[in-house]
């Protein structure tokens, strides 16, 4: 069976007795296998050296609790929560294939049982022939009405009509599914920046988010996407899914040191209950193998 990253990280200091050049050395490969990325790796190594030299550290367990403190720096967790009697709009951002319009309806249906009177789904990804079914079909299933328009049209109206939706009922929070087709990235660029204009607009005052849906398996290429939907609206928090046994798990340690962009969910399956809030330490000590 293959060895999981936090076994890679147990292994390595059980076979290395001394905490010399060549155990940094492996550690960095580790931190690169494990999703990190090679710039955020040597950085991250560089630095624990420093630390263990200026506090002369030479046990195993020290070593590994200052590591550990160094990617706690690096990885925030943020609470989510709408402002109560106030329109709220969340927008979901994300490429297409990482399960953006599931993860929309997951936290429909997590802030519905957390006592959220009024949720409303807005289809703003009007040009993928799917989408507006498939959150139509969520909205079914999990008892949440969702606002569309059909198939091509204007996607800020569809976010406008949601929010005014919300207005007419004393407050609430509109969750706006986005396109993203990064293959046509000007074009993705110029339409989400119309939206952010609607949702500034709709919005009351601290009651709008941006927030990214990445896969956990898709290691640096979920950092380049995060870079470009960060340089277009900025983007506040993220949501991690497939994150589970297959996932490395260490593009929110790049994310979060390289953008600065704190984790407010992780997804773990299908079902619709897959959904829970971040937990920085938590996350850290199941890549560390803790």
């Amino acid at each position: 069976m293959k060895k999981t990253f936090g076994e890679k990280f147990l292994s390595l200091f059980k076979k290395k007795s001394a905490i010399d050049d060549e155990f940094y050395e492996e550690l960095t490969d580790i931190l690169v296998e494990g999703d990190i990325g090679a710039k955020t790796a040597f950085l991250l190594v560089e630095e624990l050296e420093k630390v263990c030299r200026q506090k002369k550290v030479q046990d195993q367990d020290q070593v590994m609790q200052e590591l550990k403190q160094l990617l706690l720096e690096c990885v925030k967790a943020v609470e989510l929560k709408p402002e109560p009697g106030k329109t709220n709009i969340w927008m979901i951002l994300g490429v297409n294939g990482v399960g953006k319009t599931t993860s929309v309806a997951k936290m429909a249906n997590m802030l519905a049982k957390n006592g959220e009177q009024n949720v409303v789904l807005a289809s703003a990804d009007t040009f993928r022939a799917a989408a507006i079914e498939q959150l139509a079909m969520h909205g079914e299933k999990i008892g949440i009405r969702v606002v569309s328009h059909q198939h091509g049209s204007d996607p800020s109206a569809v976010v406008f009509d949601a929010a005014d939706a919300v207005k007419a009922k004393n407050g609430g929070i509109v969750l706006a599914d986005t396109a993203g087709r990064l293959h046509n990235k000007e074009n993705l660029v110029r339409e989400l920046q119309k939206i952010n204009r609607t949702c500034e607009l709709k919005a009351d005052p601290d009651c709008y988010k941006k927030i990214i849906v990445i896969d956990a398996t898709t290691g640096q290429n979920a950092l380049r996407q995060a870079e470009v939907f960060n340089e277009a609206v900025g983007v506040d928090a993220i949501i991690m899914t497939k994150y589970d046994s297959t996932a490395k798990g260490g593009v929110a340690v790049s994310i979060g040191k390289e953008l600065g962009i704190p984790v407010a969910y992780i997804c773990t399956g299908e079902k619709y209950e897959d959904i829970a809030v971040f937990k920085a330490e938590e996350y850290i000590d199941e890549f560390l193998g803790l």
